[in-house]
């Protein structure tokens, strides 16, 4: 059994700290957290920032200020060595929503004076009692949505606030069996095999079926949706994603990991493509760009039953000339 229980309570207890201080005290926090080099990866608008009270008072201190009394719903906690790596980094990651009222104004979005939940995600690198790395990503068209904005025409999934595991069991706080991850992580990496060649030769529901449970839910952002079964996923997202995009570049993950029946990867981006045939009501741009995604899943027995999946959707249509947020913010204040 490995255990990276420390890792866990170090993550944990930041957490903690975050939720109880007030926004102008969370630059304090951060800087008592994180490394002096701290590099943290978030959505659009937000990109690279390095260092903790650059990232407070960018991301933290706005959205704390806007989502009054805030908390973290976590759905999904757990960690484990970066597979991708040969010096086997430690991560933590936390997936779930930050809830809160939404009384003030963010990003250009106006409140609602309402409960608001912001979808996220986040991997944690994490080493000598300190947070070296953070990808942070959120699903700010969800936000927007629950705002009543409608910052995309067309989407084929079902919207709604995404839950956690149908096993209810997703929140790691304990040690794991190590051939637990270890069989996760095998699953994932078939699953990786087969989905980077975008041509296995056999029909799409065929070549799913190798490594996903028939009855898979695939918990999609804002845009694209939820959908359920393998034969939904194809018709709702999987063919349409495919038969939109040419040129897509080999995956590239900046860290993979799995423990227990969990797992999941991150990329920056994870890959790129052309945009050749319409997507999401948009038409074809014949322009590249880039898919910055984190991809969580459930296993169950050798398949992947369950798939929760984060992307920039604000970077990829800001790259093919669509400002959806800075559209947004022109409406709002006009």
């Amino acid at each position: 059994m490995i255990k990276f229980q420390l890792e866990k309570q170090i993550v944990r207890n930041f957490y903690r700290r975050l939720e109880t201080a007030p926004a102008d005290k969370i630059g304090t926090i951060l800087q008592s957290t994180v490394m002096d080099d701290y590099l943290w990866r978030g959505f659009h608008p937000f990109n690279e920032i390095r260092g903790g009270e650059a990232v407070a008072a960018s991301f933290w201190s706005p959205l704390k200020t806007a989502l009054k009394s805030m908390q973290r719903r976590m759905d999904i906690f757990f960690a484990g060595k970066n597979r991708l790596e040969a010096d086997d980094s430690v991560w933590v990651v936390s997936m779930g929503h930050l809830m809160g009222l939404f009384d003030k104004a963010w990003l250009g979005i106006q409140p609602t004076g309402k409960i608001t939940m912001l979808r996220y995600c986040e991997f944690n690198r994490v080493a000598d009692n300190r947070i070296i790395e953070t990808a942070m990503y959120f699903d700010i068209p969800h936000l927007m949505m629950q705002a009543g904005i409608q910052p995309f025409p067309t989407q084929f999934g079902a919207h709604m606030v995404q839950p956690g595991p149908m096993t209810h069991d997703g929140l790691l706080f304990a040690p794991q069996a190590a051939k637990e991850g270890d069989r996760t992580m095998a699953s994932i990496n078939a699953m990786i095999a087969d989905l980077g060649q975008w041509d296995s030769g056999l029909p799409l529901e065929d070549e799913l079926r190798r490594t996903w449970h028939e009855d898979m839910c695939w918990w999609g952002p804002a845009g694209i949706g939820a959908t359920f079964s393998i034969e939904r996923y194809v018709k709702q997202h999987a063919g349409p994603f495919r038969a939109a995009f040419s040129d897509r570049s080999q995956t590239q993950h900046q860290c993979r990991l799995a423990e227990g029946h969990y797992g999941g990867y991150f990329g920056w981006p994870n890959f790129t493509v052309t945009m050749s045939d319409h997507f999401m009501g948009m038409p074809a741009t014949g322009l590249s760009g880039e898919f910055r995604v984190i991809d969580i899943y459930r296993r169950e027995a050798d398949k992947l039953a369950e798939n929760w999946i984060f992307i920039d959707m604000l970077h990829f249509w800001k790259m093919q000339g669509l400002d959806l947020l800075g559209q947004n913010e022109k409406i709002t204040h006009t």
